[in-house]
Parts: C-alpha cells; sequence; structure tokens
C-alpha cells in the first residue's frame, strides 16, 4: 500500500489531456495511488481506461455528477481552476451496471446533491438520479462516491443525503470535499460514512464557507479520508495553479496539523481507511 491515497481527482478532464501520464506518474513515484472520478458518461469510461493502463495505483469511479442533469456554465471564479460547460446527461442505468462491473471500478459516484445554483424544479430530478446510482451500488457491492453541495437557500444538501442513504443504501459511502457542519459530519459518521477533506483546509479559515478546523478535530480519524478533486482548488503551496494528486500531501499534513498527531500516523490511518471501504 502506499504512503497517501487520493481518492477523489480528474485526471481524466480536459486540463490533463497533454500530460495526464506524467501527473500519473508524479504521484505514482511520490507513493500516492489515486481514484479517477468520473461526473458522466464519457468521463467515466475515459477513468476505466486510464485505470487499466497501471498494474496498480490508479482506480476509477464511475457516475452521474447532479450538475451534469442540466446544460450551464460554471464560472472560474466558482471553481478555482477554470471555468466549464455542462453537457445535460439522462442517466442511464444498463451503460452504467456495465462499467460498474469493471474490477479497476472501486466506487459509484460522484453522485449526490448540489444546492448551489440549485433550479427548484430540478430537484426532484437530483434525487431520482441518486436513487438510481445508489441501487447500481447495491447491486454491484460497491461503496458510493458522494458530492454534496449546499446552496445559498436554508436546505440542507447533507442531511437530505443523508436521508436518502438511510432509506435506500446497503452499501458504505463517502462525502468528499466535505465542507458540511460538526453535526453533518456526526450524522455520516454514526452512519458509517467516511468524511474525506480537500484542499480549502489549507486555506485562511472562512467560517462562512466551512468551520474545518473544529470539524477535523471532533472527526474520528478512523473515518477520514483526502482527495484533491484535482484540477480544481489545489491546496496551499499551489493553491491558484493546477491541482494534481500529488499534492494530496498537503492536506495530510493540515489534517495532522490540526489534529495534533504525527503526519506518518494520519497518512497510515487514512490509506488504511481506504483499503477497508473500498477494498483496493
Amino acid at each position: 500500500m502506499p504512503k497517501y491515497i487520493d481518492i477523489h481527482c480528474h485526471i481524466n478532464f480536459k486540463a490533463f489531456a497533454e500530460d495526464s501520464d506524467a501527473v500519473i506518474k508524479r504521484a505514482l513515484d511520490a507513493d500516492t495511488w489515486l481514484f479517477n472520478v468520473g461526473s458522466q458518461e464519457s468521463t467515466s469510461l475515459r477513468a476505466i481506461d486510464i485505470a487499466h493502463k497501471y498494474t496498480e495505483g490508479v482506480y476509477a469511479c464511475i457516475g452521474l455528477h447532479p450538475i451534469q442533469l442540466e446544460e450551464t456554465y460554471h464560472d472560474e471564479a466558482e471553481e478555482e481552476g477554470g471555468g466549464f460547460m455542462t453537457r445535460k446527461e439522462e442517466f442511464n442505468y444498463e451503460k452504467y451496471l456495465e462499467m460498474a462491473k469493471d474490477p479497476k471500478v472501486v466506487a459509484i459516484g460522484e453522485c449526490g446533491l448540489d444546492y448551489f445554483h440549485l433550479k427548484k424544479d430540478l430537484l426532484e430530478k437530483q434525487k431520482e438520479t441518486f436513487i438510481e446510482q445508489i441501487k447500481l451500488a447495491n447491486e454491484v457491492g460497491k461503496p458510493l462516491m458522494l458530492h454534496i453541495r449546499n446552496g445559498e437557500e436554508d436546505k440542507n444538501a447533507y442531511a437530505d443525503v443523508a436521508e436518502l442513504l438511510k432509506k435506500y443504501a446497503t452499501v458504505g459511502a463517502v462525502s468528499h470535499f466535505f465542507a458540511g457542519t460538526v453535526e453533518d459530519m456526526k450524522r455520516f459518521v454514526e452512519m458509517g460514512v467516511y468524511i474525506s477533506f480537500a484542499g480549502p483546509v489549507t486555506y485562511k479559515p472562512n467560517l462562512k464557507i466551512a468551520d474545518y478546523e473544529s470539524v477535523i478535530r471532533e472527526t474520528p480519524l478512523e473515518f477520514i479520508l483526502t482527495d484533491t478533486d484535482s484540477p480544481y482548488v489545489a491546496p496551499v503551496p499551489y493553491r491558484g495553479k493546477r491541482n494534481e494528486p500529488v499534492y494530496v500531501r498537503e492536506i495530510v499534513k493540515k489534517i495532522a496539523e490540526i489534529k495534533n498527531l504525527p503526519e506518518d500516523e494520519v497518512a497510515e490511518s487514512i490509506v488504511k481507511n481506504a483499503k477497508k471501504l473500498f477494498g483496493i
């Protein structure tokens, strides 16, 4: 097993079209394993193709991101790594089932609920599509890679995802790029859902976004994972640059600092947690 693991990145995205192999080699050379995560059918297939180029250390997750249910532009400031236009897609259960059976696929997702730019007429569509992916995960016996994002209105996507998991899921899950409250974290941990932290935990505290220090202090080490969400939101000292999996060590370092634990102990636990959840 590696020293570090990035359970959620997008080297299968256009931002890495020219140098994906070099980016992955940098990670593997730095004793860092990674999961490429699909956001729709095309990027899910590419994640699988990339994973099969490597004997170990590179895996795939396949799913339909909630923002892919409509065509809309997401600006560069919002994403901290480059704006993009989503392409509308309907979830095709049979196509995703075929992909999900691939041995290199370790999770279903990213899937979940995104309320950041939510159009009210799409709320039920998001929930229906998420439920279909929960059922897919149940069928193939692989955990869920959760995308959860709150909006400006007083609606808690974390609470809504928890309710759907309680009702439909029979598999494990991880909330990637966690930005919820201590209460949201505790609700998930009580359900056995893992909490994954990303680059923003290294930024100057902004309680309007998330109280990362409080959440990290109170999250049990045995439920913590790490992800970069590359190419977005690079951690300090790389903030503003294109993110990549090798930078996940900076997130581990910050978690260790906040929890006042040796970095090696935190890194070892995170890899152990990933092995347990994803069966790698």
